[in-house]
């Protein structure tokens, strides 16, 4: 994919309301994910623990309890790419919804 076109479909997905923005300081995207419990958010971790396994492409994570702190980059190509994009997708796609 070109740049530019990257680049509009990064934005796009950030424009989407849906809680990813870009983190400070950094080339990346970042969310916060809560849930019911520790089981709910643990059982959100695995699953996506398996799907990042399928992509060979991984999380940088931290978890407390009902929160999930979310940062995706593709290290090897120094900023957000369409790999980023998809696992965030699927991680929105499997949460349960989030309050406004």
């Amino acid at each position: 994919m070109k740049k530019a076109t990257l680049s509009q479909e990064i934005e796009s997905f950030l424009q989407k309301k849906n809680g990813w923005q870009r983190l400070r300081g950094r080339k990346a995207i970042h969310k916060t994910y809560m849930f019911a419990d520790f089981s709910a958010a643990f059982g959100f971790m695995t699953r996506v623990a398996i799907k990042a396994e399928q992509m060979n492409h991984h999380p940088e994570w931290f978890n407390v309890y009902s929160r999930i702190d979310v940062t995706l980059t593709t290290h090897d190509a120094g900023g957000v790419t369409e790999k980023d994009i998809a696992l965030a997708s699927f991680m929105d796609k499997i949460a349960p919804k989030q309050k406004a």
